[in-house]
């Protein structure tokens, strides 16, 4: 059995292709997200078989930064590490203390990010099963996600906001189906959808970032969808797409929702 200082230097060579891109370009990376203990919770998801290598960043939120990583097969995935910063803790603790499926998550800035992790994967797994696009989730442990990597070999797809859209009303069909489909179907309500947070993948939009989605029972779900519907209705009305009123979205969302839904996971 390797010592604890042999593992942590086992793993620091193998993070080491994080300091180049594919080109082998020198890249830079945010110190914050590879301390310590991130280190050693990725080693555990080498160990367990999930990773094989970690290559270069794709992208940096306001939670953390998500990676390309491969499996032994070389088939890629994301790796999304959330920051354990206070300044994260305070952002995302509205989202968690209100949620019915993590009670007991209330204390250290640790243990929050930790039950937020814990959140996404679940609210993927939610969105999944409802039938809405979102990234597959593999794995979690403490502030590190494992989930399908969305893109090709040039790199990942790009935000709705970066995209000409062929028939924005199409799109904008979609996206609104993701807020309706979600609220009745997955019982979620997404609380930060727009341009930011959808990736466009062969002329399909997929959300993504869905760790601060609430179930529809959350003392703040109404105003979150409200939040959604005016975000989504804003963008794609500069886009020139056939923009339906807030106001009956909301009401076919409302109207339709399943109350006999399970919230408890």
């Amino acid at each position: 059995m390797p010592s604890y200082d042999e593992t942590y230097a086992y793993l620091e060579r193998h993070v080491d292709a994080l300091k180049t891109n594919k080109t082998g370009d020198e890249r830079q990376t945010d110190g914050e997200v590879f301390d310590k203990k991130t280190l050693l919770t990725i080693y555990g998801l080498m160990t367990d078989g999930f990773i094989d290598r970690v290559h270069y960043p794709i992208s940096t939120g306001k939670e953390g930064n998500v990676f390309y990583v491969t499996d032994e097969e070389g088939d890629p995935m994301a790796l999304k590490i959330f920051r354990t910063s206070t300044s994260t803790f305070k952002r995302v603790a509205k989202y968690v203390e209100g949620d019915p499926r993590f009670k007991g998550a209330r204390g250290n800035r640790w243990k929050m990010i930790y039950a937020w992790v814990n959140k996404e994967y679940k609210n993927l797994l939610r969105y999944s099963d409802a039938g809405i696009p979102v990234p597959e989730p593999v794995a979690f442990a403490k502030n590190c996600l494992l989930m399908e990597y969305i893109g090709d070999e040039s790199g990942p797809a790009p935000q709705l906001r970066d995209c000409v859209l062929d028939d924005p009303t199409d799109v904008y069909d979609e996206v609104v189906s993701f807020i309706i489909d979600g609220w009745k179907d997955a019982h979620l309500v997404h609380g930060d959808l727009s341009e930011y947070n959808i990736l466009m993948q062969d002329g399909q939009p997929i959300m993504i970032d869905v760790g601060q989605a609430v179930t529809i029972d959350h003392f703040n779900a109404k105003e979150f969808l409200e939040r959604d519907v005016r975000n989504v209705n804003r963008f794609f009305r500069q886009r020139g797409a056939d923009v339906i009123e807030d106001a009956v979205i909301m009401e076919e969302t409302l109207n339709g929702k399943d109350d006999d839904g399970d919230d408890e996971e």
